[in-house]
């Protein structure tokens, strides 16, 4: 049987906004595992200003905890990180992959839109977190849908269904990525298609000034986001939304304390 476990890869504070986490998903199915995203790596901590510069550091408010690494929570839950012979990336921003140099034996599966989106010379992408060579794995448009939105499934021979679902507008090719529950409904990851859950009630958050600045087409931001209320609305008997960044949506305060 599939597992799923939820997990914090990174914290980020800045002086006057409330503290956010990187929400990541650990999916074990037997002996393999599959991470949602990655947080920030170890590499990452021992080297802060090489690999993202001071500058993105404190404007993102980055905090540089070992704990708080895709391979530290992966051995906290008793599991070998060696056996992550999976990352689903929801989009290439630092926050989303600084981990992956962490796993380098990993196939790294993200959309062909994202992929091509992170090799234009977009600032927002930090060229150095993909120095070791991922082993990418794009998936294309598809004529699948899901609830009413496209779905590109990822064959990783799991016994729960994983999709992308594209949200584009956050980045050219960001996805949210759904995984079927071993007991019936679904998961839906939103990635960074949201930062706040209460964006899915409150049209005119103050969060949304924020969100248009950091868009690479707002236009299409917008669309994802009415779309994601639409699931909401209409189909939250069988999909449990929940966002990267907002430190409420970890399952019964998981990983909310930091260890002294």
């Amino acid at each position: 049987m599939t597992k799923i476990h939820h997990i914090n890869c990174g914290t980020l504070e800045v002086d006057g906004y409330p503290t956010v986490v990187c929400h990541c998903l650990l999916i074990q199915d037997h002996s393999v595992l599959a991470l949602v995203d990655t947080g920030i790596g170890l590499n990452d901590i021992r080297n802060p200003v090489e690999r993202l510069g001071q500058s993105l550091i404190e404007q993102a408010g980055f905090r540089f905890r070992e704990h708080d690494t895709a391979v530290k929570r992966t051995e906290s839950l008793g599991l070998n990180p060696a056996d992550v012979k999976h990352i689903i990336l929801t989009h290439c921003d630092p926050d989303h992959v600084g981990g992956l140099a962490d796993f380098p034996n990993a196939e790294v599966h993200l959309s062909e839109e994202e992929l091509n989106h992170s090799k234009s010379g977009n600032p927002r992408y930090v060229m150095t977190m993909f120095e070791h060579g991922p082993k990418w794995r794009t998936h294309a448009p598809s004529s699948r849908t899901w609830f009413g939105l496209e779905a590109r499934p990822i064959s990783l021979n799991f016994e729960s269904e994983i999709l992308l679902i594209p949200l584009f507008g956050h980045t050219l090719g960001h996805c949210g990525v759904a995984v079927r529950k071993p007991d019936g409904g679904w998961l839906l990851h939103v990635g960074d298609a949201y930062y706040l859950r209460a964006e899915l009630t409150e049209e005119h958050h103050p969060v949304s000034a924020f969100a248009a600045m950091r868009a690479d087409d707002d236009t299409r931001r917008l669309r994802s986001l009415k779309e994601l209320r639409r699931l909401h609305y209409e189909h939250s008997d069988e999909i449990e939304l929940f966002g990267y960044h907002d430190l409420s949506e970890l399952p019964n305060g998981l990983d909310r304390k930091m260890p002294s």
